[in-house]
């Protein structure tokens, strides 16, 4: 199963997981469900499409807006499934429904969701996915020790080009971890956010990597540079560390301690600061 949902700045995109049904009730649910949450991403462009054309917004003020859109829509979102999986356990859209909001839920309560549904045989194998994206979520949550990966970021020169997570986190710092894509515009929308942290508190304490995922390293460079990332950089990670990590959607901020343990995961804006400057002590 492949991430269900994917949020940017100006597009909301749902691609439906391949959910079969065995009979007309599951398949008139199914079709309704579908059908609201395609007045969802409509509602949500156009409320998107407004905000960023509307000339009296500062540039924090626009992003404020769109960040609070967000948090509705998931908000909204995640209200709908939860009462498809409480009506409909039994039903395939139950399935349908969980993929979509499990990757805004924490861990317990996705696999508590996971746990009510009745599975028809036909999504055996989108349950089986489902579990093990929750599991991975689960075994790196908040106070545990992060996962080593390895990337090789560039195929044609693998020897000098092949990095680990490990090369950057757990070495004595805390290190604030984005992984993005330069064709999120939600990723791009918090680096500014990110540069800040970095400007204010880089130094024998404290640094940031990017880790790009799902994306064609020349773009990552490109993006890079065009937005300022000048921080240490993992390019071409593509799906590695979304599996381990069970990373649904981008972008994923996490602050990692000095010894490796995962303090805070899914930050964004003003949480940014404040847990940099809270584990920091200043």
């Amino acid at each position: 199963m492949k991430r269900t949902v994917i949020f940017a700045v100006s597009l909301l995109a749902v691609v439906f997981g391949s959910v079969q049904c065995k009979s007309a009730s599951d398949e008139e649910l199914v079709a309704k469900f579908q059908a609201d949450m395609q007045a969802l991403v409509a509602d949500y462009n156009a409320e998107i499409e407004r905000i960023s054309t509307d000339t009296t917004l500062t540039d924090d003020s626009r992003m404020e807006a769109i960040s609070e859109c967000y948090d509705s829509t998931t908000g909204t979102l995640v209200d709908m499934g939860r009462d498809i999986i409480g009506k409909y356990p039994s039903k395939s859209v139950a399935v349908a429904a969980l993929q979509e909001i499990y990757m805004f839920l924490e861990p317990d309560e996705a696999e508590a969701l996971l746990n009510q549904i009745q599975s028809p045989a036909d999504t055996a194998q989108i349950v089986v996915s489902l579990r093990e994206s929750i599991a991975a979520k689960k075994s790196t949550a908040e106070g545990k020790m992060f996962t080593d990966f390895t990337v090789v970021q560039d195929p044609d020169n693998a020897e000098e080009s092949t990095v680990r997570f490990s090369d950057y986190v757990g070495k004595g710092k805390y290190v604030l971890v984005d992984f993005w894509a330069s064709w999120c515009g939600l990723c791009k929308a918090e680096i500014p956010n990110i540069v800040s942290v970095y400007e204010k508190y880089a130094g024998d304490d404290f640094d940031v990597l990017s880790v790009a995922v799902w994306d064609d390293p020349e773009d990552t460079k490109a993006a890079a540079k065009e937005h300022g990332v000048v921080w240490n950089q993992i390019i071409n990670a593509q799906q590695i560390p979304t599996d381990l990590y069970g990373i649904e959607g981008i972008p994923h901020i996490m602050l990692v301690g000095p010894d490796g343990t995962i303090l805070k995961r899914d930050l964004r804006g003003e949480a940014i600061e404040e847990a940099v400057s809270e584990a920091l002590g200043r």
